[in-house]
């Protein structure tokens, strides 16, 4: 009953956690803005990430409300050398197999508390016995000592 509670709860709180995540986003690399205003600078890349619908996934839904007049006056020139990309990813599953690690690691580190409980109550317990054991064998040997004491005095 118990684990099934802690199943279920933990089903609940993934699906709870996934709605903070965007599962789909559009995700545009374009030459760097600066490229197009002088053309004598090496091209570097620039990446442009958007939450919009797979049909605005384009230079113009993306990329040019995020850069400068001068560059949308020439969207012309900037935008057939960018690549957009619509994107969708499962962050439940992701957050399931994060649970799942999660639940793995704890059951380790209790499986490693209880060996090492384990292993504390067998050291006292051989300590114990070897504590009677040297005191067994301290009184053979005094019995014995008093039997060779006793030999001798008969001799």
């Amino acid at each position: 009953m118990f684990w099934k509670l802690i199943f279920i709860s933990s089903i609940f709180f993934a699906n709870t956690l996934a709605q903070f995540y965007e599962d789909n986003r559009c995700r545009c690399v374009c030459p760097t803005p600066t490229l197009i205003i002088n053309s004598t600078e090496k091209s570097d890349r620039t990446l442009y990430i958007a939450f919009v619908p797979p049909n605005k996934c384009n230079c113009g839904g993306v990329v040019l409300p995020k850069v400068t007049e001068e560059i949308r006056d020439n969207a012309q020139l900037f935008c057939p050398r960018c690549e957009c990309k619509y994107e969708t990813r499962k962050t439940t599953v992701i957050m399931v197999g994060v649970i799942l690690v999660l639940w793995i690691l704890l059951l380790l580190i209790g499986y490693y508390l209880f060996l090492m409980l384990l292993e504390c109550l067998v050291s006292k317990t051989q300590q114990s016995y070897v504590h009677n054991y040297t005191q067994a064998e301290r009184g053979s040997e005094e019995t014995e000592n008093l039997l060779i004491q006793g030999e001798d005095t008969d001799s």
